[in-house]
């Protein structure tokens, strides 16, 4: 059987977009992040949909404005953000699973909750892999960011049309301020106080967050001091002598002299990946299982 292949054009691509897959497993010796998509619960659940393997890369999108046409049929999920989207300009109410035909347009509009967007299709963007990953990064993808005009390639699957009832997505459960954390490996050198202080503040995001980590705007006084260069992973709660907290993303180094005082769960890091600029959160901390 002969594949078809498609081709989706870039029309607009909006700045902060990127290919993300489940994230790239090797080449830490290195100093190479892990990267992958921030949000991994939304990004798995349209890989669900679609059937795909959890190595499919799919499409992020951290801002409105993406207008991209498809030159075959195939099968899209969109999950993560609740945006306004359109289809050939007409709004489509429910942008789980859509069937697309050969030209036609794809427009996502505003974010009506959250702050990040997945597009995957059937069978994953077709891309060069880089220790065996397709994730955007600087300097190790080639090339490392698209733009408008662009292409991606993917397989048509023009059997899967026809759609029987289709799964609602609901952002519901990114809309808690609370984000589960367990002790870091440096929260012991915090006094009781700090402890208690961490745990009781609500935090909100500064504006200097992005794929790399996000900080947040309130400061916790301490006179902790660096520490020698130790692993550090997405997901770590890091403190600075200034009293700013870090949480580092999927973009973050693998090591880092701060302490770590908390470790975010895989479903805290999803959810705050989806916070915006502003908004509330609160760490919830969580019993450890090993000690």
């Amino acid at each position: 059987m002969i594949q078809i292949l498609g081709k989706a054009k870039l029309l607009r691509y909006p700045p902060g977009t990127s290919l993300q897959d489940e994230g790239r497993f090797s080449g830490a010796q290195y100093g190479i992040p892990s990267s992958g998509a921030m949000d991994q619960r939304s990004f798995r659940w349209a890989n669900h949909l679609l059937k795909n393997t959890s190595s499919a890369v799919a499409l992020e999108l951290s801002q409105p404005g993406l207008q991209i046409q498809f030159t075959q049929a195939c099968l899209i999920a969109l999950t993560g953000a609740n945006a306004v989207v359109t289809l050939n300009q007409k709004k489509v109410s429910n942008s789980s699973l859509i069937s697309i035909t050969e030209g036609d347009i794809l427009e996502i509009g505003s974010f009506l909750t959250g702050c990040r967007l997945y597009l995957c299709i059937q069978g994953g963007f077709q891309v060069e892999r880089y220790l065996g990953s397709g994730s955007d990064f600087d300097s190790i993808t080639f090339p490392s960011k698209r733009s408008t005009q662009d292409g991606l390639i993917y397989f048509s699957y023009p059997q899967s049309q026809n759609l029987g009832a289709k799964p609602k997505w609901v952002t519901s459960w990114f809309e808690s301020s609370e984000i589960e954390a367990y002790r870091g490996a440096d929260w012991r050198l915090l006094t009781s106080a700090q402890q208690e202080l961490i745990c009781s503040t609500i935090f909100h995001l500064s504006k200097f967050s992005n794929r790399m980590g996000i900080q947040l705007e309130e400061l916790v006084s301490n006179q902790l001091e660096e520490l020698p260069t130790n692993p550090v992973f997405p997901g770590t709660v890091q403190l600075t002598p200034g009293g700013k907290i870090i949480v580092l993303m999927r973009d973050a180094g693998v090591t880092g002299g701060y302490p770590r005082i908390l470790q975010l769960t895989e479903e805290g890091q999803s959810i705050l990946a989806q916070k915006k600029v502003g908004e509330p959160i609160r760490f919830q901390l969580l019993e450890s299982i090993i000690g």
